[in-house]
């Protein structure tokens, strides 16, 4: 079954078999829609975080869009090295996707992408390495968010693929909630693989972005959880005026395993909200991050979830959130949160 066409009604996620072709992926390499519109002038920087604005001045200069202040960009170095990339570290809603959008909207570049660190990697299974690589060669800019490295596959692949583009020209710019010099810490034999890393990292001028998560300043942390009542009656509602998914949690973390991940954008198309029904905490680690990889599009495509059964920021159990994708659960726990309580 395709996706639907459907304007309103509830439907089911786990019907759905979604294909993307590598045009199709190529050509969802721009902001998702809550950045479609993002400027450096529009991000408000905390006044209790000066990284924040240290950060703004410094991209305005990296982007072209501006000077830096004074004593700001550089201000130690009578010749600095320019290096090609601009890499974002800091927490949870500290801006830093608002920023990498800035940044796309700002640098005057003819040929210019914006995707997900598993956008790319998808689009190397789907393309193959060779043709994405003469697909991106003498791009001027490529933005990578929430940039990660869970296997040596993906190290080495994106390395290389980072390497040409740079020799080709193509400028940098990223975001993740780890150090380049501390990805892949904690995941998988990271010193195997050390040289990789440290090339890579080598190609980025790093920002450090302090601050706290901007979804939490007004919340109390814990998702909103509905009785099976108040939830037919949201869908219900919601129904009515658009095309709403129900799923039950199981279901839909099973159909996650059938369906890679750089197709689950088309998995949402056309949905208005996402139901799930009888949520329960993860006992397995692949299907937990498969569902994270889900909540991030959820959230790109800015949809309200609504759910009963366990809150969704508790699905997470303290043995996962100890280990190597801690911040990854952590930044899925922070998008949970605001998304059931749009």
């Amino acid at each position: 079954m395709t996706v639907s066409a459907a304007r309103t009604g509830i439907v089911h996620l786990a019907d759905r078999t979604p294909q993307l072709a590598g045009a199709e992926m190529v050509a969802a390499l721009v902001p998702p829609p809550q950045f479609s519109d993002a400027t450096f002038d529009t991000y408000r920087a905390d006044p209790a975080y000066p990284s924040q604005q240290d950060a703004k001045d410094l991209l305005l200069a990296f982007s072209g869009a501006g000077a830096p202040a004074k004593g700001g960009f550089f201000r130690k170095a009578k010749r600095p090295e320019v290096k090609p990339g601009i890499y974002l570290d800091g927490g949870f809603g500290v801006g830093k996707t608002h920023l990498l959008a800035s940044i796309y909207h700002a640098m005057p570049a003819r040929r210019k992408y914006f995707g997900s660190f598993i956008e790319y990697t998808a689009l190397v299974g789907a393309l193959g390495y060779q043709n994405t690589v003469e697909l991106f060669r003498g791009s001027d800019l490529l933005c990578i968010d929430e940039f990660e490295l869970d296997d040596p596959g993906d190290t080495m692949v994106m390395t290389r693929l980072l390497a040409e583009l740079v020799a080709s020209g193509t400028r940098l710019a990223a975001t993740s909630n780890t150090p380049p010099n501390a990805l892949g810490e904690g995941r998988f034999a990271a010193q195997d693989f050390l040289r990789e890393i440290h090339a890579m990292s080598a190609s980025f001028q790093t920002i450090r972005i302090d601050g706290t998560d901007y979804r939490h300043r007004a919340l109390d942390g814990h998702a909103a959880v509905l009785s099976p009542a108040e939830y037919d009656a949201a869908l219900t509602d919601a129904a009515a005026r658009g095309v709403v998914s129900d799923d039950a949690f199981g279901d839909l973390v099973s159909h996650l395993a059938r369906v890679h991940p750089s197709r689950y954008i088309r998995l949402i198309e056309d949905v208005t909200m996402v139901g799930m029904r009888e949520v329960a905490p993860f006992t397995d680690q692949s299907a937990a991050l498969r569902f994270v990889a889900f909540i991030d599009r959820v959230y790109d495509a800015e949809l309200p979830i609504r759910a009963t059964g366990v809150s969704l920021d508790l699905v997470f159990p303290e043995e996962m959130l100890a280990g190597g994708y801690r911040k990854k659960y952590l930044r899925a726990i922070s998008r949970l949160v605001a998304s059931t309580l749009d």
